[in-house]
């Protein structure tokens, strides 16, 4: 559900882009491929990058991959190689990508005047 909303709002497309890294390309992977398997793990709620990576992921992959229209997963050696060749301009580059998503997108709905949600943020903030 994820990936195919990040592809509606040409997320993903922004992503690959705007997110600039020295090495474009680690062997058959773009930079892509990585950004993938680090938002998968940051909303599956797995403790550790190796438990989302190998434990949970690695069954199903390639569904997971093309879920977000790749190929395949990143090797583990690529993987560990991309994470520590990492630099603080793509990281920033991806921050603000997402943050300006964010601001162009409001959380949620304006409310109406003396609507339900309304009333019920009126009890529970007093105002």
């Amino acid at each position: 559900m994820i990936a195919h909303y990040l592809r509606h709002l040409g997320v993903l497309s922004a992503l690959e882009e705007r997110v600039r890294f020295a090495r474009r390309r680690f062997g058959h992977y773009d930079l892509l491929d990585f950004a993938v398997v680090l938002l998968g793990y940051a909303i599956s709620g797995e403790h550790t990058l190796e438990a989302f990576f190998y434990e949970r992921v690695q069954p199903f992959a390639n569904m997971f991959m093309a879920l977000f229209g790749r190929d395949r997963l990143p090797a583990r050696s690529t993987l560990s190689r991309f994470l520590a060749a990492l630099s603080q301009a793509p990281i920033e580059a991806l921050r603000s990508l997402f943050l300006e998503d964010l601001l162009a997108r409001p959380l949620e709905k304006e409310e109406k005047p003396g609507g339900a949600v309304g009333s019920a943020r009126h009890l529970l903030v007093g105002v």
